[in-house]
């Protein structure tokens, strides 16, 4: 499996409310928030790793640089103007197959991470998984409509009625995914929840994989939040 993790915002939020370290080197535990996705992907069978920061996070991009894996590390620096053009460029470092995708601040239980990727794996039918959670704790949430199967049918910006899920910010999906990716980006299309929209209408079979919780680290209590979480059963 190849994985990817997005680390390429600024985490302004972060900084103005008084955390000096970059979002990616944030501790969890003792962990850096980036180091603990990897150890989370080698405990997955990660064939490769690809990350992507901006060229303003000399810190980050030191800190990968010293890293010793015992897979292919590719780093790309780059400055982006959305987490989907981000994906596109650490896309280019796919050698086929079926890959994962996460921001850096995407917390969840290892537990649960790997039943997902094992399901992801073993599919041979879906284009796609995408985690989702009925745990809403996003200033802007994806809301995901869902048929009895567990396949996606429609990303919406606003709640309906019979929503259960929202995104979880993990992507998991395979080679045609990309197709589509190239297209949006020749079209200007902007922001991951846009293109996922274009996965839909491209006729891609999205399955809903439900997580109990994830967390995202945007303020700077979200730290404890997601250090409590971690810890607990």
């Amino acid at each position: 499996m190849n994985y990817a993790i997005i680390a390429a915002g600024e985490g302004s939020r972060l900084v103005s409310e008084g955390v000096a370290l970059p979002k990616p080197l944030v501790n969890l535990n003792g962990t850096p928030m980036i180091r603990r996705l990897i150890d989370i992907f080698l405990q997955c069978d990660a064939g490769s790793i690809s990350l992507i920061v901006n060229e303003e996070m000399k810190e980050v991009r030191a800190y990968v640089e010293s890293l010793s894996l015992p897979v292919p590390l590719h780093l790309t620096v780059k400055s982006t103007p959305s987490s989907m053009h981000s994906f596109y460029e650490v896309s280019r470092h796919f050698d086929g197959g079926k890959f994962v995708l996460t921001t850096v601040d995407t917390i969840f239980r290892p537990e649960e991470f790997a039943a997902y990727v094992k399901a992801f794996a073993a599919d041979t039918s879906a284009d796609g998984y995408m985690a989702v959670t009925s745990f809403i704790d996003d200033e802007k949430p994806l809301y995901i409509d869902v048929d009895d199967e567990m396949r996606i049918t429609a990303f919406r910006d606003n709640p309906f009625d019979g929503v259960k899920y929202i995104s979880g910010g993990i992507y998991g999906l395979t080679t045609p995914a990309l197709t589509v990716l190239e297209d949006c980006m020749d079209r200007g299309v902007a922001r991951m929840r846009n293109y996922q929209r274009a996965l839909v209408d491209a006729g891609m079979r999205l399955k809903a994989f439900a997580f109990d919780k994830i967390i995202d680290v945007d303020h700077a209590g979200d730290i404890a939040t997601a250090e409590t979480f971690l810890s607990t059963n």
